[in-house]
Order: C-alpha cells, then sequence, then structure tokens
C-alpha cells in the first residue's frame, strides 16, 4: 500500500476492481455523462488529477478514472458514475506519485507503462 484514502465510488453505476494500468494523466478535465431523464446527467468542467485506467477486460473506451472531486465532501459513500473520487489533494499526491513528469496531458509509453493500480472492495449499500 502506498497511500490510503477515503473515497467514493459507483453509486449510478459499477466500478470496476482489479488491476490496471493508468494510460492517460490530465492534470484538468471536462466530464460529462448520465441520462437526463434519469436525472443522473452530470457535466463537471476543470476536474483535477484525472488518471484514466484500463486492463483486458475495462477498455480505455469505458473511460473509469481516479480523480479529484470538488463537487461533493462525502468520501467513503458511494458518488459516482463508477469512477473513483477523492478529495483533491489525495487525488494529487497520486497523480504526482504515478508519473515522474505528467504535465498538463502525458501518455503512458513504451518507456514508461505508468504503475499498476488495484481497485478492489464492494460498494456499500446505501
Amino acid at each position: 500500500v502506498i497511500y490510503n484514502f477515503p473515497i467514493s465510488t459507483g453509486k449510478w453505476n459499477h466500478t470496476p476492481t482489479g488491476d490496471f494500468r493508468i494510460w492517460i494523466w490530465l492534470r484538468y478535465t471536462r466530464m460529462s455523462g448520465g441520462s437526463a431523464a434519469k436525472g443522473t446527467y452530470y457535466n463537471l468542467p476543470n476536474v483535477p488529477y484525472t488518471m484514466y485506467y484500463y486492463n483486458s477486460v475495462t477498455p480505455k473506451t469505458w473511460g473509469y478514472s481516479l480523480h479529484g472531486a470538488y463537487w461533493h465532501n462525502n468520501f467513503g459513500h458511494p458518488m459516482s458514475h463508477g469512477c473513483t473520487n477523492m478529495k483533491p489533494e489525495d487525488a494529487g499526491q497520486i497523480f504526482y506519485w504515478s508519473h515522474p513528469n505528467p504535465g498538463n496531458i502525458s501518455y503512458a509509453t513504451a518507456e514508461y507503462q505508468g504503475p499498476i493500480i488495484t481497485v478492489f472492495g464492494t460498494t456499500p449499500k446505501e
């Protein structure tokens, strides 16, 4: 274990578990999705310290990530659409630990594939 922080996982969608590789680091990015009809639509600018991850079961196109969440302070409870939400300062620690020189946008390369991260556990029932 490198860090241990309270997080929020999927309330509206399942958070995948297993071993993953981070494939892109974004200092800030816009995230949008969900469903207006179901009342789950979101459009969030400047989501900090976003690290998208993948494996052979969860492809890059599914869009799961670790990231800071400035729009709530309910860590330890399900609050996301499947991503792993953290306090921005906690996400920043992982962001800078996981890549030696991330800049604003940084992709994994053959020379630096990024660390293996493990997402485990079961989302608690609310």
